[in-house]
């Protein structure tokens, strides 16, 4: 085990050298875990813990740097192929945004400024753009009911899609529309096209499965067909491999497991 036992920890992330590691956890706060609600007033929801920073520890578990120390949220980070920057989320600014950081935690910017949850994001391969999930409330209902969920800690994530930008948020293009949950995206080895989770297709909205979509937002296609859930796609480094999270095979549990399949180019 690699981060302390205490609070909950998440999004964890090979730094540089393989001798170090991102992730971000509550322990600071309490050696106990903050509750995490399946549902708020009925609505399916997940936790944003106000009580999260970003740590850098060792093979050990030794914690070497606190790389956060503001008020709110900040997680799930990832590292920039030439493991220069870190992007993140955060609520530092009153909303659940991206953000990036040199990785000793230096020259901290705002990326996304929208209303709205940005998170889940990675570099390209050439580490010029960002891909990451997000909602964008516009109804007044929707927008009241995401502020009152956040100032609790939580989001409602239902309605979502896949946004590219350039590092700097800039040339910011929404590249999927096609309602329900769409997240997990991740780039192409080729950095050509995006491979996420949605579940657009279902009536019911349970089922998840991967699908790819070009960067202009064409080319939609689906990767898998089982009726369960299938998210958090990942290439390996060489793109001959893809790593997914699933509950397929499963003895109808809800247990998730990983699962690593061949990828054979298109």
């Amino acid at each position: 085990m690699l981060s302390t036992g205490k609070g909950r920890t998440t999004c964890s992330y090979f730094l540089p050298g393989d001798s170090t590691i991102l992730y971000a956890s509550t322990h600071l706060a309490a050696d106990t875990c903050p509750e995490a609600p399946r549902a708020y007033q009925g609505k399916y929801v997940w936790a944003v813990h106000p009580e999260y920073d970003i740590f850098v520890a060792d093979m050990k578990g030794n914690v070497l740097r606190q790389l956060t120390n503001e008020p709110g949220y900040d997680a799930e980070a990832t590292l920039s192929p030439d493991g220069s920057q870190i992007v993140f989320t955060s609520t530092r600014s009153g909303d659940l945004e991206l953000w990036t950081m040199n990785t000793d935690g230096s020259n901290v910017k705002q990326v996304t400024n929208e209303l709205g949850y940005d998170g889940g994001a990675f570099f390209s391969p050439d580490g010029k753009k960002l891909v990451f999930r997000a909602s964008r409330p516009k109804a007044e209902e929707e927008v009241k009911t995401y502020k009152e969920l956040l100032a609790n800690g939580l989001v409602q994530p239902i309605n979502m899609e896949i946004f590219v930008c350039n590092v700097d948020g800039s040339d910011l293009k929404q590249i999927t529309h096609l309602g329900g949950a769409s997240w997990a995206p991740y780039f192409y080895p080729n950095g050509e096209k995006v491979i996420f989770s949605s579940n657009h297709h279902t009536e019911s909205g349970r089922v998840f499965n991967l699908f790819s979509i070009d960067l202009n937002g064409e080319n939609l296609e689906q990767i898998t067909f089982d009726p369960t859930f299938d998210a958090f796609p990942m290439f390996s480094p060489d793109g001959k491999k893809l790593i997914f999270a699933s509950n397929r095979n499963n003895g109808d549990t809800r247990d998730t497991n990983l699962f690593l399949a061949d990828w054979e180019s298109q």
